[in-house]
């Protein structure tokens, strides 16, 4: 998988792109990374991207050049989808990583100030994402999340892919409790069903597991 980030602070990602998982995936070949600074295609010799919004109002706005050159030259003739993170976008969940885990190119668009100019949106992006009701200061961190959650489920990244599946979401529930050695640690056991090798009744006990915490912290999810 080639993922582009279209962002005005690449330093941001250098460290992210350099440790666990990433960088496994990076090293493995299954993923690869390229950072654009969209500045560059400013066309003022000022490098500026943002102007007033139109019909007045706080905060600044990323101008549509820019980012629709950014854009236009990385796709390269190609159909990839193109991905803008916004709080106005559908939320990010593992059924939307699912719909791009076999994509062979995706291009991100992280955004900055108040917001981007629509036009620019309404041409070239594909999809808005969003990762939670709050407002961050740039897409940078939900495109990090984005490649996060999206590499872990590339061939080979986890190891053992059967770790992803039985992840939160991965059925449609919250994950079950985990538990590892001590057997006992400041007075609470490990439950003994998880001890006795009973494997049936193991996956029986975290089906009842994830389904009770399910319900008692989303039923929302349950109600799907």
């Amino acid at each position: 998988m080639h993922i582009d980030v279209l962002t005005l602070f690449p330093g941001m990602f250098r460290g992210f792109l350099k440790e666990s998982m990433i960088a496994k995936a990076i090293k493995l070949e299954e993923l690869k990374v390229k950072l654009i600074n969209y500045r560059k295609y400013s066309g003022n010799k000022h490098n500026q991207v943002d102007d007033y919004p139109y019909g007045g109002g706080a905060g600044m706005v990323i101008k549509a050049e820019p980012v629709y050159k950014a854009v236009k030259l990385a796709k390269k003739k190609t159909d990839a989808p193109v991905i803008y993170f916004t709080p106005q976008g559908r939320l990010l969940t593992q059924e939307v990583l699912r719909e791009y885990v076999s994509t062979e190119k995706i291009i991100l668009i992280c955004g900055h100030y108040k917001e981007l100019d629509q036009r620019v949106r309404d041409l070239v992006v594909t999809d808005e994402i969003s990762v939670g009701d709050y407002v961050l200061s740039g897409g940078e961190l939900p495109a990090m999340i984005f490649i996060d959650g999206i590499s872990r489920l590339l061939p080979g990244v986890l190891g053992d892919m059967e770790s992803a599946e039985t992840d939160s979401f991965s059925d449609g529930l919250l994950g079950y409790p985990c538990y590892t050695r001590p057997p006992e640690f400041m007075g609470l056991k490990v439950p003994e069903v998880l001890l006795n090798g009973n494997h049936k009744l193991i996956a029986k006990w975290r089906k009842e597991q994830a389904l009770l915490l399910t319900k008692k912290r989303r039923p929302d999810l349950l109600k799907k």
